[in-house]
């Protein structure tokens, strides 16, 4: 009870101080419920980045990690965009930086770089085009089939994405996020036999997701019982679906959100342990803080988000990212 009456005091301060900033607050799938609750708009990435450019708002309370606020700060270059906790990394962003990038296209002469959202600014600035996991197939078609690629960071969607294509000049970055990388074959078999009937949303970056399409393409499972898609396609999925109760292999903080738009059905992780440590940084008194204080402001060099923006503003003129998501909290 303490903490249910401690919540609805920091979400009030939260709400008089966005008023009092212009401030909007966006906060991702995978955030704590009490921090998606509290935002005004929730969903992945790079649709929050874009809800932050057509807003009115002065400033952007990124409820994320660092590079979401920095893909913010791009296409928003004159709004104040804050991170509430500056500890908010990206174990897969980190996986590759922009000298490695350089070099790996050095090893490549003439090849087009393609890289997925999770990457910082500064490997944008690098990249040709950037890519969703829920367009990543078309940016990938997009491009002239006799032109090698480099796709990077994820491994996993990477490798996705070749085979969804039939392209062998894609070469694929070795990176992974550690969250994906803790839902196997294994756990997800297990949690199919707990709720047979369940539908199956796999995120196309995690690790399973390979396991999963190979086995949809040799039949050793049936294609109807499991859906490949995007985070916001996962949204989208249940109101469709005649199925009552779905398992869902990505981050488990994706399950406040679904479970308040499908209130009539079930949904089980994957796997318990795919939780992003970076994500849960952010609480409700840091988003108070960060507006009391206006901490922490994420820029981008005017330079390096001028290469990065285009790599950005390539992949939305070819497929665009998800849609208009507003938050469901009555309070809004």
């Amino acid at each position: 009870m303490a903490d249910s009456v401690s919540n609805t005091t920091l979400t009030e301060r939260i709400r008089t101080l966005a008023r009092e900033r212009n401030a909007v607050i966006l906060a991702h799938n995978y955030e704590r419920p009490e921090v998606q609750d509290v935002a005004d708009f929730v969903g992945d990435s790079l649709g929050l980045s874009r809800e932050a450019a057509r807003t009115g708002a002065e400033v952007i309370v990124f409820c994320g990690v660092h590079f979401m606020a920095e893909t913010a700060a791009i296409l928003s270059p004159h709004k104040t965009v804050l991170l509430p906790d500056l500890a908010a990394g990206c174990s897969l962003a980190d996986t590759i930086t922009a000298d490695q990038l350089k070099a790996w296209k050095a090893e490549h002469p003439g090849a087009v770089v393609v890289s997925y959202v999770n990457t910082t600014a500064a490997v944008k600035a690098e990249s040709d085009y950037c890519c969703t996991s829920g367009n990543a197939v078309e940016v990938i078609q997009a491009i002239p089939a006799d032109t090698d690629i480099l796709f990077l960071p994820d491994f996993f969607l990477g490798a996705h994405v070749r085979r969804v294509t039939g392209r062998s000049n894609i070469h694929v970055w070795l990176g992974e996020c550690h969250v994906h990388a803790g839902i196997t074959p294994q756990s997800l078999a297990t949690q199919r036999a707990q709720y047979p009937g369940a539908e199956v949303l796999v995120h196309p970056e995690c690790g399973c997701a390979t396991n999963v399409v190979e086995a949809m393409s040799a039949g050793a499972i049936p294609s109807d019982g499991v859906q490949v898609l995007s985070t916001e396609g996962m949204i989208q999925r249940p109101g469709r679906s005649g199925a009552e109760s779905f398992i869902v292999a990505t981050e488990t903080g994706i399950l406040h959100r679904l479970r308040k738009a499908n209130p009539d059905k079930r949904f089980y992780a994957a796997s318990d342990r795919a939780e992003c440590q970076y994500m849960k940084l952010t609480t409700l008194p840091k988003v108070v803080r960060a507006l009391e204080n206006m901490q922490h402001r994420i820029t981008v060099p005017a330079d390096v988000a001028a290469r990065a923006r285009l790599a950005l503003e390539r992949m939305v003129a070819i497929g665009g990212s998800a849609p208009r998501t507003p938050s469901t909290d009555p309070g809004e």
